[in-house]
């Protein structure tokens, strides 16, 4: 992402989501995310997390987000992706203020993707009037009719069982996720660090969902069955004022082993790469940030872009030398904030599938 405003995924620009409601725009750097933080809480090591209460909002935070990737498949074997995320960000800081003059916005994202067709939809809103919101227990998720809401019994601990809704003019998605395995939490302990200069999340994952349920695009329903993966992160400052964008990977490797991935690039040409190790017990470790790499290998052009689709990911201390691929390369999210989000499949020493989010092209 651009500092002229583009917001994306785990850039959720509260600057330019102010402006899209009629706010102050307060984009300054990284979409905002680079700006002085002062006055809303700060993220340090050493945080003891609490479930059911992590899952709601932590509104004294700048920035949030309950983020859900799918891949998924038909009984053909046609490969799908599935994307749902709700957004918050406070455009100041201070105690909740009643109805319209609440300064929490919301704002969602769904897509589906297939092979040959890629569709999405955004929506926004104002806290304070119910239109949109996070409830801890039970848990729910909602903006407008799009939803994630928890099934009786749910557990805490792994989130699960959820179900899940969005719909638009030409696609929707119904999914029900089920897990078996606790909650991850990603970074040193649940502290998500993003650059040497201080800037860091809190950031837990669900990444052993099994998914099913139906997808429509185009009026053509589509039962399909598959693994998901849930994201939350909530920060005030996550990033540097010089970070122009970033390369996101989740991957679902052989026999139930899991990787996060990513590397955040700077304005002089370095990068910071970041991720866990997750084994299929649930035990997350760090990746180290020297000695691995993540490095485009093709490109696609999408109208004035163009866009590094394919990638090769080295992590020689465990030894994995990947090559991945997206499902479909035109997977641009061509929302009032455009991005890049599809699904992956990916070769070499290990094969699976996972999801790709790129930003600041």
């Amino acid at each position: 992402m651009s500092a002229s405003g583009t917001l994306t995924r785990r850039a959720f620009a509260g600057g330019a989501l102010a402006l899209a409601l009629g706010g102050k725009s307060l984009a300054q750097g990284f979409a905002g995310l680079g700006e002085n933080a002062e006055g809303f809480a700060a993220v340090t090591p050493g945080k003891q997390f609490a479930f059911p209460a992590d899952h709601g909002p932590h509104p004294e935070f700048r920035i949030e987000w309950w983020y859900v990737t799918a891949n998924l498949s038909d009984a053909s074997g046609a490969a799908y992706g599935a994307q749902w995320t709700l957004f918050r960000q406070a455009i100041k800081p201070g105690g909740p203020a009643e109805g319209w003059a609440n300064q929490q916005l919301w704002m969602g994202h769904a897509a589906v993707t297939s092979a040959t067709t890629h569709r999405f939809s955004e929506t926004f809103a104002r806290g304070g009037v119910g239109q949109a919101g996070v409830e801890a227990a039970p848990f729910h998720a909602w903006i407008d009719a799009w939803e994630i809401r928890g099934i009786d019994p749910l557990d805490a601990q792994r989130i699960a069982p959820l179900e899940l809704k969005a719909s638009a003019v030409d696609f929707s998605t119904a999914l029900r996720l089920d897990a078996d395995h606790p909650l991850v939490l990603q970074g040193d302990h649940g502290y998500s660090r993003k650059s040497d200069r201080g800037q860091a999340s809190y950031y837990y994952s669900q990444p052993f969902y099994k998914a099913s349920g139906r997808v429509v695009i185009d009026d053509r329903p589509v039962d399909v069955t598959g693994m998901a993966w849930m994201d939350r992160e909530w920060s005030s400052q996550p990033l540097a004022a010089d970070q122009t964008g970033w390369d996101w990977f989740s991957l679902h490797l052989p026999g139930d082993e899991k990787l996060m991935l990513y590397r955040l690039r700077q304005k002089d040409g370095r990068e910071n790469l970041f991720g866990n190790w997750i084994t299929p017990d649930g035990r997350s470790a760090e990746i180290a940030a020297s000695g691995n790499s993540i490095t485009p290998i093709a490109s696609t052009e999408i109208g004035d872009r163009k866009l590094p689709t394919s990638w090769r990911v080295s992590l020689p201390a465990r030894g994995l030398a990947i090559e991945t691929a997206p499902l479909n390369p035109k997977a641009w999210m061509g929302t009032s904030f455009p991005y890049w989000e599809g699904p992956i499949r990916f070769s070499g020493t290990h094969a699976g599938i996972g999801y790709l989010e790129m930003t600041g092209y």
